[in-house]
């Protein structure tokens, strides 16, 4: 039997959210940060009646900017750490903030901090204390990180062998070289985290709860992996033996062949999944909720030979996940976890959903294809379904309108009862009706945006996670007119806020 309570309390009544990743905020730098428009953003939530920010992984990221195949499953990227902060508590300059890349002036900023280091001060303690806490992953992800700029940036497969299979000399030696650079990497992730916390305790002051993503498989090229060797499919060498992908599917008629190498669950298994408990203690340090994507591998997984770039040529392996929610919910017996269950999912996975009373995921863009039982379809939603219009991985709802043949199009607003409401705001509104407890609107249907505004394009390598708004595309009539939406469908929060004025850029 599994161990389950019943589930989080804000998975037991209505309300909604605004799918969104930090990246996306707007600002002076060349990305969104934890600054003054994220402060800026939950304010406009709470004043529109939102009780949710979901976002997007937030682990520093390859060149690709992918927050599914990140550096590290427990780092922060420090790209979202504002500069602007570092100004106000006196470690850069604003003539450095101005003129400097971000990697250096958070550099600078380290190198303000250690030079005025007071070991009785509150900020050294409170770094110490950080360091300490974290020590699990910290001190691997920031050699790993150092290591990385030191061979240009080369996948840790083609660093030196004593390296690359973490003799202990080596290792010693690496780091009393590098200490400099580990020790910016540690100050970084401790000014993330307290970054991070300031934000999520003003959001819950708002009421408003951060809601977070978490995949399933880590990116090979990971001080993840590089660490914890013996705990993935790896050869002695630590090559992947098998990589993660998915059979053929809506998004690929050929499958997606994700590169993620596969885990030794039996060494996790003997381990109690010690890796696993201490990722999620991280990311319950940091979010309210928690979607695990991919949830499906939990039950079965599509193993791809690592030498095969074919994802169709995989096959499904059974996993041990029910050994693994167990040992979580005896950890954690409230945790609040969502099961992310699109694709090609069977009867076993929602057994098993089902079993640890996990909620699953419908999203509307899915639901027109024409079948009367497409569970999709609002009189198909359960009350424990988080709805959502469209995913990250989807065009925006305008854009997918738009490119529907006439007989979709002519389904869609037959079901909704021959109604002429524009597109986006009838699919929203549509989630907003559902029975679902939680519905998430991604802000691009929220803004009326089309196509061009998409996050990401499953299966193509260029273009994706670098989508950014502006202030000035909110209309005036917006946070009053979604309030009463929210309002009309049950789906506000049980504490009232004052709406802000409307915010400026950075």
């Amino acid at each position: 039997m599994a161990v389950r309570d019943l589930p989080h309390p804000l998975l037991q009544s209505r309300s909604a959210g605004v799918l969104l990743h930090p990246t996306s905020l707007p600002g002076p730098d060349t990305m969104g940060t934890l600054g003054q428009s994220a402060y800026q953003f939950v304010d406009w939530l709470a004043a529109a009646g939102f009780g949710l920010w979901q976002m997007l992984p937030i682990g520093p990221t390859h060149c690709n900017l992918s927050p599914y195949q990140t550096l590290s499953v427990q780092a922060g990227n420090p790209e979202l750490i504002s500069l602007d902060d570092l100004v106000a508590r006196g470690w850069l300059t604003q003539t450095q903030r101005e003129h400097e890349k971000p990697a250096v002036a958070r550099a600078l900023a380290a190198g303000q901090f250690f030079t005025h280091w007071e070991p009785e001060s509150d900020r050294v303690k409170r770094f110490e204390s950080f360091c300490q806490e974290h020590r699990y992953w910290l001190e691997d992800y920031a050699l790993f990180d150092a290591l990385r700029e030191c061979y240009g940036g080369e996948s840790w497969c083609r660093w030196p062998d004593d390296i690359r299979l973490r003799r202990t000399q080596g290792l010693t030696r690496m780091r009393r070289e590098l200490k400099a650079p580990i020790d910016v990497r540690r100050f970084e992730q401790f000014v993330f985290f307290e970054q991070w916390q300031a934000l999520r305790q003003y959001a819950r002051d708002k009421n408003v709860f951060l809601f977070g993503d978490m995949p399933i498989f880590v990116a090979y090229d990971s001080a993840d992996v590089w660490a914890n060797q013996d705990l993935f499919n790896l050869d002695g060498e630590g090559s992947p033996l098998t990589v993660a992908g998915v059979p053929p599917d809506y998004f690929s008629e050929t499958g997606q062949h994700w590169g993620n190498p596969h885990y030794n669950w039996d060494e996790m298994q003997a381990q109690n999944f010690r890796w696993w408990r201490q990722r999620f203690n991280t990311q319950l340090e940091l979010f309210d909720l928690i979607r695990l994507d991919h949830f499906r591998g939990l039950e079965a997984y599509w193993e791809i030979p690592a030498d095969h770039e074919d994802a169709s040529r995989g096959r499904w392996v059974k996993s041990p996940g029910r050994a693994l929610l167990n040992s979580l919910f005896r950890e954690h017996k409230n945790l609040p976890l969502v099961a992310e269950n699109l694709g090609l999912i069977t009867p076993e996975v929602e057994a098993l959903r089902r079993e640890f009373r996990l909620p699953g995921m419908v999203v509307l863009q899915f639901a027109f294809d024409g079948s009367t039982d497409n569970p999709h379809l609002p009189h198909e939603h359960e009350a424990h379904n988080i709805v959502y219009t469209g995913t990250h991985d989807n065009d925006t709802s305008l854009g997918w309108y738009q490119a529907q043949p006439e007989d979709v199009q002519q389904r869609l607003r037959a079901y909704c009862f021959g109604s002429e409401e524009p597109m986006p705001r009838l699919l929203v509104c549509a989630a907003l009706a559902s029975v679902a407890r939680i519905a998430i609107v991604p802000l691009q249907d929220l803004l009326i945006l089309d196509g061009a505004h998409r996050m990401n394009t499953p299966g193509t390598e260029s273009g994706n996670w670098r989508w950014r708004f502006q202030w000035d595309w909110f209309p005036d009539t917006l946070t009053s007119e979604v309030r009463q939406w929210l309002t009309r469908y049950g789906r506000l929060p049980e504490v009232e806020v004052q709406p802000p004025d409307k915010p400026n850029d950075d």
